[in-house]
């Protein structure tokens, strides 16, 4: 089984990084900046030409394709030599993996998330925190078939998953963040207001755990209980599936991720 869900990209709610706006940075280091927005443009569109990719950054198709073929002779983007269409390269999945690996944090986790996948039954969701939103940096399936589409590393707007609202209860930083960012709407639950944000993240606190419902995806859900090291929540554990098999169940769940993310936070005491 797979839940359906809309073909969008969760980065496009996310405002651009801001760049250093010192007027006495360098031509070359401006460069660099914009070499990185062209990747970014691949993380909406698989496939791109440069006429898109002039469109989407306001240069001219002389410079985007400047910068195309320097990311080509570095094995970040790579071409189709039959369209002609630009795609991220093999050395971008390199990297990736290269960072994933090397996530402490993650490392960490991992034999908790798997105890919690394994007496659940359901999907289990490891995120932190970036900027408004927070990243998936593990994932690991249901045993059941019902798969949560997308892949490791997906970023979601925090105010649209438990996840995120578990962790911005107890982490000012991504409270505000998100708060700056606004509330675009997802499905028909989700969080639309500074307001509803503020009493989502209220309810948190109080309980000391986020539920989901129809919030991110219509007819799923989840529950995820913040990591919480030295008083500022650093990531979450949660649980997704089909509201039928979620919904009925949180006193149950609620207390194996009250005790995984424990054991998780131990890890990280000095």
């Amino acid at each position: 089984m797979t839940i359906a869900t809309h073909d969008i990209a969760w980065c496009a709610t996310t405002p651009k990084r801001a760049l250093d706006t010192d007027p006495h940075g360098s031509a070359s280091l401006k460069s660099v900046g914009t070499a990185l927005d062209v990747m970014e443009c691949f993380a909406l569109d698989g496939e791109l030409g440069v006429s898109d990719i002039a469109r989407k950054l306001g240069v001219a198709k002389s410079t985007a394709h400047r910068l195309l073929q320097t990311l080509v002779s570095r094995g970040f983007v790579e071409q189709d030599r039959h369209t002609g269409l630009y795609r991220l390269g093999i050395h971008i999945y390199e990297l990736g993996q290269l960072a994933l690996e090397r996530n402490g944090l993650r490392h960490a986790a991992l034999p908790t998330l798997r105890q919690v996948a394994h007496a659940t039954g359901l999907t289990v969701n490891f995120a932190v925190p970036d900027g408004p939103d927070v990243v998936f940096v593990e994932r690991i399936e249901s045993r059941d078939g019902i798969r949560f589409l997308g892949h490791v590393g997906r970023r979601f707007p925090a105010h649209c998953t438990s996840s995120g609202k578990a962790i911005a209860a107890f982490n000012r930083e991504l409270e505000e963040a998100r708060r700056q960012a606004g509330f675009p709407p997802r499905v028909s639950k989700t969080v639309r207001t500074a307001r509803d944000w503020g009493a989502a993240l209220t309810l948190v606190r109080r309980d000391g755990y986020a539920v989901s419902h129809s919030e991110s995806f219509d007819g799923a859900s989840s529950v995820a209980m913040p990591v919480v090291v030295r008083g500022v929540a650093i990531a979450s554990v949660s649980v997704f599936g089909p509201s039928e098999m979620v919904a009925p169940h949180v006193d149950r769940l609620v207390p194996l991720l009250f005790a995984a993310t424990r054991r998780i936070a131990k890890t990280q005491a000095p």
